[in-house]
């Protein structure tokens, strides 16, 4: 039997491993532009993160050059970045539980909408979800607290829903207090469990097998 009625799911670091992609289009992003790079060996500064968070904070750009670095950043991941997604092992098993249990799913990720989408049709998983939500590219719309409501408004819920945000790192946690919605976090991605814990996280998943035990 199903927990919950609608599940809002993170994308990178919950169903696609994408690491290595996104660190390859922020380092050519920063040469491009002539810039330093920072230290990228912990995943967890810069992925769950908005993207012009990380330019503005990770790599002392200031407002202006980190919106042009976004645009960048969105130009070579399209080309390059896309294809070095791949899903974590066990969790399409999950979104076609979700499905065939008529848990409303969607992504609800900090990645901007287009390239979401992008990358949940090229991982073969997209017919699962019933919405795809992102980011703008401005900023306008870019923390789990503002895509929690869109992905919510998105799916018509009307609010008697029981509703649960599944991520990997802080913002995840976060976005989902704010929202008052329920918060399963997962720890094999890539953010940690203690700032998961630091955030309100309560519940949490080692892997996806775990992840299907918490929604059904």
């Amino acid at each position: 039997m199903k927990k919950y009625d609608i599940a809002l799911f993170d994308l990178d670091g919950t169903i696609s491993a994408s690491a290595d992609g996104i660190r390859y289009c922020i380092e050519k992003t920063l040469d491009i532009m002539g810039k330093p790079h920072p230290d990228l060996s912990d995943y967890s500064k810069y992925i769950g993160p908005p993207l012009l968070m990380t330019f503005q904070k990770l790599c002392k750009l200031d407002p202006s050059e980190a919106q042009k670095a976004v645009e960048i950043y969105v130009k070579l991941y399209d080309v390059d970045g896309l294809k070095q997604n791949k899903l974590f092992d066990g969790i399409e098993d999950v979104l076609k539980a979700c499905k065939e249990n008529e848990i409303r799913i969607a992504v609800c990720s900090s990645k901007h909408e287009k390239i979401a989408t992008e990358v949940v049709k090229l991982l073969g998983v997209y017919d699962y979800f019933d919405a795809v939500c992102g980011s703008t590219i401005d900023g306008s719309r870019k923390e789990k607290e503002d895509l929690i409501p869109y992905a919510l408004s998105t799916l018509k819920a009307d609010g008697t829903e029981k509703v649960v945000m599944i991520g990997d790192t802080k913002f995840d946690c976060k976005g989902a207090v704010a929202c008052g919605v329920d918060f399963i976090g997962v720890t094999y991605g890539y953010g940690t469990l203690e700032d998961m814990k630091n955030a309100g996280g309560k519940i949490f998943a080692e892997t996806t097998h775990k992840l299907h035990n918490l929604l059904f």
